[in-house]
């Protein structure tokens, strides 16, 4: 029954997060249209910033809240649990004040001496008081997880992001009119709105249910004899760590922030040519390379769990052989995605931003490498996790981090490269990354990686894939358009590949396993007799 209620709750928080996922990967496609390169500059410029600061309280703690009131409810202390949400909501209330006002008294600073961006003032105002209404919506979830129900979360997600998408895009609209800078700022606001809108879903679901949530402890809990700073100690302990790490990706995109603006004026580019190159790469380019991420969290999240049994059992053999799998399938999506933004990195940009100029497609395509590395990352990391080894996905991210301020710093400044410059620096960080996590996953597992099943098959199938799609496209472009030979080559570009997977073997029926959703397509393709064992 436990397993049942955990597959039943990692299912819902999966699918929330699938649907979040989608809806903010595009989300960002229409408001470049709208609000153009330039725009998406100084929506940019303030977005990392949010996402760093709110890193701190939506991250580790809601997995720390959790962890404490499960453990509480477990050893039957009701008032225990309930003092662990009550000191955690006061402890994000105080964050969320602090942090909100900080960012909108300090953003004039921020924009005119840290990123020399003066335009994207509004934009960071904007989100401010979005830091108040998410981390108090924060407390709320980890309290519903540790009570073993993820519905609320799942639902407040959604809502959140629905709130965001929808209000950001009109409010972008409305306020085009009035100049690029105040779009920005509207579309930036929907964080806000959507703040407000999961934090009013959750608030109303704990009210409804709170007669409810009490009744299985049998009393209104007395939280009165928790001692607070014991509370706060374990709160901290557990939630630190895992803020840490999920600090390391925004603060990879602030690098970008801070320096490729002053990078870009320095070598002669105006304030609007640098924020219009800026958005260009951020907001258009790097959009594209985040959606194959919705895959590879998936997988992520449930090679955690297998590791993790395999461990607990001392099954080596199972280790060595999911850690494979894992790894495999990871770079079966990756590296697809990586070639075939590469070869259609032109059609592509001008499919999806078609009031943008060609050039646009070199930056994708120096920056569509990104999305291999970046998936073996992912998974890599969830391998070490499950491995019990959380901390050295954090520490190998730092260092490349480090390698990014570096490359993005000289790189942009090289007048050939610009702006590019920066996304060879985002290539680099996720391949160091991901490197130094394979050496360690090589390390503590010791599984090999047989060269033809690894490699050569792999390779085989996307490099015909790439051969097909540019040919394809080449063709049609002519006699169709832009439009309908973009789509069209991408649908038999994938077509082709998944037919050489599994022709060539590439992909064999365990990998299935780790694959949401994969034991139906197993089923489906053994009736083809085209999937191997």
């Amino acid at each position: 029954m436990k397993k049942e209620s955990f597959l039943k709750g990692a299912a819902i928080l999966g699918v929330a997060g699938v649907v979040v996922k989608i809806l903010g990967a595009f989300f960002r496609i229409p408001l470049a249209n709208i609000i153009g390169a330039e725009g998406m500059g100084y929506y940019q410029v303030g977005y990392p910033m949010y996402t760093l600061i709110l890193s701190f309280a939506s991250q580790g703690f809601p997995t720390a809240i959790s962890k404490l009131v499960s453990e509480k409810r477990a050893n039957d202390n009701a008032g225990g649990a309930h003092k662990v949400f009550q000191t955690a909501f006061y402890i994000l209330l105080a964050f969320g004040i602090i942090s909100s006002l900080s960012l909108a008294l300090g953003a004039r600073y921020l924009v005119d001496n840290v990123i020399k961006s003066p335009n994207a003032y509004y934009a960071i105002l904007a989100l401010a008081p979005a830091l108040l209404f998410v981390p108090i919506m924060a407390s709320f979830r980890g309290y519903f997880q540790g009570m073993k129900n993820m519905t609320p979360t799942a639902i407040s997600q959604v809502a959140e992001q629905f709130g965001r998408v929808i209000i950001g895009l009109a409010l972008a609209v409305i306020l085009l009119s009035t100049g690029l800078q105040y779009a920005a700022a509207g579309a930036a606001f929907g964080a806000t709105i959507g703040g407000i809108a999961g934090l009013t879903i959750i608030v109303y679901i704990y009210r409804k249910n709170k007669a409810k949530i009490y009744s299985q402890f049998g009393t209104v809990p007395d939280a009165s004899k928790e001692p607070t700073k014991g509370i706060i100690k374990d709160l901290l302990k557990i939630a630190l760590p895992i803020t840490v790490g999920s600090a390391i990706l925004p603060l990879i995109s602030m690098v970008d922030a801070m320096i490729v603006l002053r990078r870009l004026q320095a070598i002669g580019f105006t304030y609007e040519e640098a924020n219009r190159l800026f958005g260009q790469l951020t907001g258009m380019a790097a959009t594209l390379i985040n959606l194959p991420q919705v895959f590879t969290v998936a997988l992520a999240m449930s090679i955690v769990p297998v590791i993790s049994e395999a461990v607990t059992r001392k099954d080596m053999t199972s280790i060595k052989a999911d850690t494979g799998s894992a790894i495999r399938v990871s770079m079966l999506i990756g590296l697809p995605a990586a070639v075939g933004l590469a070869a259609l990195a032109t059609p592509i940009m001008l499919l999806l931003y078609p009031k943008q100029p060609p050039a646009i497609g070199q930056i994708l395509l120096y920056l569509s490498f990104a999305v291999l590395f970046l998936t073996q990352l992912q998974t890599m990391t969830g391998i070490l996790q499950g491995l019990g080894k959380p901390f050295i996905p954090v520490r190998n991210m730092m260092v490349g981090a480090v390698v990014k301020f570096i490359a993005t710093y000289f790189l942009t400044g090289i007048p050939a490269l610009n702006v590019k410059g920066a996304a060879i620096g985002t290539v680099s960080a996720y391949f160091v990354a991901a490197l130094l996590n394979f050496i360690e996953v090589k390390k503590a597992t010791g599984a090999k990686f047989d060269f033809i099943q690894f490699v050569l098959k792999p390779v085989i199938s996307v490099g015909t894939m790439g051969v097909t799609v540019i040919i394809t496209y080449g063709q049609l472009n002519p006699m169709v358009g832009n439009k309908i030979a973009t789509v069209a080559s991408i649908a038999i570009g994938g077509a082709v590949y998944g037919i050489l997977l599994l022709i060539t073997g590439a992909i064999t029926e365990e990998d299935f396993d780790l694959i949401p959703g994969g034991k139906k397509i197993e089923k489906l393709l053994k009736k083809t007799k085209l999937l191997r064992g």
